[in-house]
């Protein structure tokens, strides 16, 4: 098995929704925002090669949208979902699986291409793995969510017939495992990869960046702010009990860490990229 960092640029939020009741006093310090309150974050996706499959796990938010609707994201960086796969010696021909921790347009964006009037699957020969209940919440959404699920990045895939759902302890690949977590939205998905002597958790939205390690640094986003705050300390202590390896997918420096216990709780450890735990 490799495993492969796959950056997809740059985009911003909304500082106060990132860090919901938690004082800027405190959050601007972690990551400063600009004059408009927007702090920047990553959009960092996972490529794991095993055996025959090569395993996408989330990719950024795409290119298809409208000027209107990045002026309010400000998408910006050096590279991008195609040059991230290049720069490893990979196609979009050549991914055999998407999974995509759950449907809000930063982590599937780029799931689905516009050409003309046309949209269609950016990974032509792969399978689109994502949970079927939070499939349908994102069909069916609430006002609070509704302009987190665009359809245009959600229905092309079911439309291709490439759309498949998880269950647990089978599909995607053998050892490929995952948790469901409801507060960020409903049954979004954490993978857990084991590499070696390592199990390295794909955090999504649960826990967004370093600085969203403390239990009550909860997202205003979070449509279940409280169930968020037991599914984080729930996690954080078996992933301190089993030395997981946190890697992040939105935080603009960290991508990976170690855990240690503190008086105040666990917290961070250390902090390394995947390359330099991997080998």
């Amino acid at each position: 098995m490799r495993l492969y960092t796959i950056d997809t640029g740059f985009f911003k939020l909304d500082g106060g929704a990132m860090f919901g009741v938690v004082p800027k006093t405190i959050w601007n310090k972690i990551n400063p925002a600009d004059e408009k309150n927007l702090c920047t974050w990553a959009m960092r996706c996972l490529l794991i090669e095993t055996g025959s499959a090569l395993v996408l796990i989330d990719c950024g938010l795409g290119n298809k949208q409208s000027e209107k609707f990045f002026s309010y994201y400000e998408p910006h960086g050096n590279t991008t979902l195609l040059d991230s796969l290049s720069r490893h010696g990979f196609s979009p021909n050549d991914v055999t699986d998407v999974v995509l921790t759950h449907l809000h347009f930063d982590h599937c964006g780029g799931a689905i291409n516009k050409e003309g009037e046309r949209y269609v699957p950016a990974f032509p020969n792969a399978v689109y793995w994502t949970d079927e209940a939070h499939w349908q919440w994102a069909l069916h959404p609430n006002d609070r969510e509704k302009a987190s699920f665009l359809r245009e990045n959600i229905l092309p895939i079911e439309a291709s017939g490439q759309l498949r759902f998880l269950k647990q302890g089978s599909d995607v690949y053998p050892g490929f495992d995952y948790i469901r977590v409801f507060g960020h939205t409903e049954a979004m998905i954490i993978p857990l990869i084991r590499f070696k002597e390592i199990t390295l958790a794909y955090m999504a939205d649960l826990i967004p960046s370093a600085g969203h390690i403390p239990v009550p640094y909860v997202m205003g986003y979070d449509v279940r702010p409280l169930i968020t705050m037991q599914e984080k300390k729930d996690f954080l202590k078996k992933a301190y009990e089993n030395n997981y390896v946190l890697f992040f997918e939105h935080d603009p420096q960290i991508e990976c860490c170690s855990l240690q216990l503190s008086e105040k709780g666990v917290r961070l450890k250390q902090t390394f990229t995947l390359q330099e735990i991997i080998g």
